[in-house]
């Protein structure tokens, strides 16, 4: 895979470390357990969409656009990072943001993701729940170009057959960075929810034959639904990159939905725990949203047995930990004012 044949522009911290989890594979118990830091790639705090705003970006400017248009929940971290690379390019930055009603606390609507969306310069707009959001990118793109601007619209999560050449490049390093250290990773666990990171990553790790079986947790749509987005998108940056689709199996995808809880944002008690143990036996903050989540499913997969003992086990962080100040009241923690 020759992916420089994609116009492509180069910001994020790359490659991002791949660390052992010494404490917690020991307190968990079964598999060794490793961490793929994509909370570090850079641009506000980092996260996983600053892999595909590469090529998006790239793309936008291959377009002759001025003005980004982009959308996510309340506090959305690919928002939040769409917002800093069109402060970085000198792009102008319009954003939709859908109230989910999650919380009307003000830690909730001001501070986290928001605050940064805010500080970066971007102009902010809110829609109810429910509302066709890709219909009022569309019907903001042209009034916009009725003024006079440019506009690129990135889709929710950055997530079409552009973005997700982000991840498979990312397949591509995490093999590179396993090969070099003579290391079997028998799985990879990470949050799945807008498609391109898992089918990124299932394509391009399948292209490469590695033998690394993706395992998605979703954090808001159901198991069908969120295995049929992810083959579909998959299929679609396969034949985006002149791939035959059909070298991926429909088998290989997989997506556990058993962690969302009562919904997209609300908090769980198992995610509740699993951001407190990462913390306290690794120093890594998880957001609560995504990776939180994600990980919380992974303990429980582990504690059921799902993975086995001596088996290496990587989890792609997503990142998003500016989040948890939205979310600072669910944790009970102790005052000590």
């Amino acid at each position: 895979m020759h992916l420089s044949r994609f116009p492509r522009l180069h910001f994020a911290h790359l490659p991002t470390p791949l660390e052992s989890l010494p404490r917690l594979s020991e307190a968990l118990g079964g598999p060794h357990l490793w961490i793929k830091r994509d909370d570090c790639t850079g641009l506000s705090t980092g996260g996983n969409k600053t892999r595909k705003l590469e090529f998006l970006m790239a793309d936008a400017f291959a377009r002759d656009a001025d003005t980004i248009i982009t959308r996510g929940a309340t506090q959305s971290n690919h928002v939040r990072q769409t917002c800093a690379i069109a402060a970085k390019t000198g792009m102008n930055c319009h954003v939709l943001l859908e109230d989910r009603a999650i919380s009307d606390h003000p830690a909730y609507t001001q501070s986290g993701n928001v605050l940064l969306d805010q500080l970066h310069g971007a102009t902010i707009s809110k829609r109810p729940g429910g509302s066709d959001m890709d219909a009022e990118m569309a019907q903001l793109a042209d009034q916009l170009a009725s003024e006079g601007s440019r506009p690129y619209v990135i889709p929710v999560g950055g997530s079409n057959e552009v973005g997700a050449l982000g991840y498979v490049n990312a397949a591509l390093e995490l093999t590179y960075q396993a090969n070099e250290r003579s290391l079997r990773l028998d799985h990879l666990v990470h949050a799945t929810s807008s498609s391109g990171t898992q089918a990124g990553l299932v394509l391009g790790l399948q292209a490469l034959n590695s033998g690394i079986p993706v395992y998605g947790i979703s954090v808001d749509h159901p198991r069908e639904i969120m295995q049929e987005n992810v083959y579909e998108l998959a299929r679609r940056t396969a034949e985006y990159m002149d791939l035959d689709p059909d070298l991926l199996a429909r088998d290989r995808i997989v997506a556990n939905s058993d962690y969302i809880g009562e919904g997209y944002g609300i908090p769980t008690d198992s995610m509740i725990e699993a951001v407190k143990l990462m913390a306290r036996y690794e120093g890594i903050l998880l957001d609560p949203v995504y990776s939180g989540k994600a990980f919380a499913g992974l303990i429980d997969l582990i504690r059921k047995g799902h993975f086995r003992e001596g088996e290496n086990v990587v989890f792609l962080h997503t990142g998003g930990s500016s989040s948890l100040f939205a979310y600072a009241q669910i944790f009970d923690l102790p005052d000590h004012g």
